[in-house]
């Protein structure tokens, strides 16, 4: 089985994100980039059917020579090759479109990509891949086994699960479940020296529209005053929820 992870290169959630150009483009100064959460769920069940099944396991992003680090980091993890597509990520119908392009006839059985990145939220790329290749899709997947041309997923509904069957190539939109946080892998210091020997293919984007524009970002507004009451003293914590607050 040949399996292709796409990786979003994110910034930590530590971060403390600003923005220039008159809140038109994020700054990236002083900012920690890492693999995108549901991405490295996914990666992190990749290696499970390499080492239990014997597959190939390859990394794609989009994105210019910044995001090697992380890419590399995904090759530490355990991935055989990786692929950079030498562009930046405008939109999610771009990055889908370069990605897809990657998949055209190589072979792969499989794509994980996570079922949203955390900086953007657009919940767009594993989607728009599926059909653009004309594959089946399962988002929000929680949980994946695979034997011989037949996967079988969980994903999460609202209220509940749905169990699923579908036949191979296959997309999946992946999160928390595929594993557990206690099942991310650290890699270790022959990982990483191994990931320097292993394969990095620069590729030339495809020429595609970008179709949404970011016209402007917006921080939250800062959090209120707080006030403290006595945990013996539930009157007045009535009082102030009932008319302050005006939530009961």
């Amino acid at each position: 089985m040949k399996i292709l992870v796409c990786i979003s290169n994110v910034p930590d959630t530590t971060s403390k994100i600003n923005f220039t150009d008159d809140d038109t483009k994020f700054d990236t100064t002083g900012v920690q980039f890492v693999i995108n959460p549901n991405d490295e769920f996914g990666l992190t069940r990749a290696m499970w059917f390499k080492e239990k099944q014997g597959a190939t396991v390859h990394v794609a992003t989009v994105g210019g020579p910044s995001v090697e680090p992380t890419i590399r980091k995904a090759l530490a993890i355990g991935a055989d090759e990786a692929i950079r597509i030498n562009a930046e990520p405008t939109d999610g119908y771009f990055v889908a479109r370069q990605l897809a392009e990657v998949v055209k006839n190589s072979g792969y059985d499989l794509i994980i990509a996570g079922r949203e990145s955390i900086d953007y939220n657009g919940g767009m790329v594993p989607g728009i891949m599926a059909s653009l290749l004309d594959m089946n899709f399962v988002n929000t997947c929680i949980g994946l086994e695979i034997v011989g041309n037949q996967a079988t997923a969980i994903r999460e509904i609202d209220g509940g699960k749905e169990t699923l069957q579908a036949s191979l190539p296959l997309v999946i939109g992946g999160q928390k479940g595929l594993v557990e946080e206690s099942d991310l892998r650290i890699p270790n210091m022959r990982g990483i020296m191994m990931a320097r020997q292993k394969k990095l293919n620069v590729v030339e984007p495809v020429d595609a529209p970008s179709l949404t524009i970011d016209k402007k970002f917006e921080k939250p507004a800062p959090k209120g005053p707080v006030k403290l009451v006595d945990p013996d003293n539930v009157g007045e914590l009535v009082t102030l929820l009932h008319n302050e607050a005006k939530v009961i």
